[in-house]
């Protein structure tokens, strides 16, 4: 039985974003917790650093949940990430093997992107206030015509069509169950899991910093949710979002 995400929702047929949607909801008045916010059409969908999220109307889940993770230390809030990846991780390994979270919350299955999360956080009075949490997931979208590399779903993963809404109720009851464990102090068990499932964790792989070319390997992340990569002349280096690009 589902605690706070998802026991309210809103379904729009169509919006710029529900990140927005949601923000401006949040403008007027105080939501309940765990709302969600779904749509049919996303006009302005977005992803990491202003990146666009390509979702086909009517194939797949663009949705929002608003949390208030007050408990949570701003220096640690990267765990509300860590919790997000490893729900939408559980939802697609119950369909597809080799799922992975990419560093700091996509999830791949094997070399292929299929889902993005964007984690907007408000600060006050020294607390985060408010958490908007995005996430696409692509489940029955079998064309892709933006200029994203490498986009998959679920149907072109398994050849079959899934139900939006059933998808739905389940990936809520994900995500519902891991803020539960965060919200219940759960941390390390968040860390360990969240290592477990990250794409090329102890691997060696190609990497790029600015004009560098480098083989590295994912050692693990920081408390401030900065990439840890140790490269090959022994020496360990942190990366905060878009300081360093996957070569795949």
């Amino acid at each position: 039985m589902r605690t706070i995400i998802g026991n309210q929702m809103e379904h729009l047929s169509r919006t710029d974003s529900t990140n927005n949607y949601a923000s401006r909801q949040l403008m007027t008045k105080r939501l309940p917790e765990g709302i969600v916010y779904s749509t049919s059409a996303q006009e302005k969908g977005r992803g990491q650093v202003n990146q666009h999220w390509e979702s086909e109307p009517g194939k797949n889940i663009t949705m929002s949940v608003v949390l208030y993770p007050e408990f949570v230390p701003i220096l640690s809030q990267f765990l509300i990430s860590k919790a997000v990846a490893l729900a939408v991780h559980d939802f697609v390994s119950a369909y597809v093997p080799d799922a992975h979270i990419k560093w700091p919350n996509d999830i791949y299955v094997e070399k292929k992107k299929i889902a993005g999360t964007l984690i907007e956080n408000s600060l006050r009075g020294g607390v985060i206030s408010s958490s908007i949490v995005g996430i696409g997931l692509n489940i029955n979208q079998r064309l892709f015509v933006s200029d994203a590399p490498n986009p998959v779903s679920l149907s072109l993963l398994t050849d079959q069509q899934f139900d939006l809404d059933d998808c739905m109720e389940e990936l809520c009851d994900r995500l519902d169950d891991w803020y539960m464990q965060l919200k219940t102090g759960e941390i390390q068990k968040i860390n360990e899991a969240y290592e477990r499932r990250l794409f090329r964790m102890d691997e060696w792989a190609p990497y790029r910093a600015g004009e560098e070319e480098f083989e590295g390997k994912i050692t693990g992340v920081d408390e401030i949710g900065r990439l840890v990569i140790e490269k090959r002349d022994g020496t360990k280096q942190q990366f905060h979002l878009k300081e360093v690009e996957f070569m795949i």
